[in-house]
């Protein structure tokens, strides 16, 4: 089962792969760091939804 968590978390990490894409396209360091933070924010979101859904199950 998928909770909000994980679904937010995948979209952010979409959001700041774009974003890098697009700093860097343009050149634009500030919107690429800002999309890297983004990307890690995402990854940390959904590994808390996986941790959430686990102990869903366990319990």
């Amino acid at each position: 089962m998928v909770n909000r968590d994980q679904v937010a978390g995948l979209a952010k990490q979409l959001k700041g792969s774009v974003k890098k894409a697009a700093g860097k396209a343009t050149g634009n360091r500030r919107v690429q760091a800002e999309g890297a933070a983004d990307k890690i924010a995402g990854k940390m979101q959904k590994a808390y939804g996986d941790m959430k859904d686990k102990l869903r199950k366990v319990l």
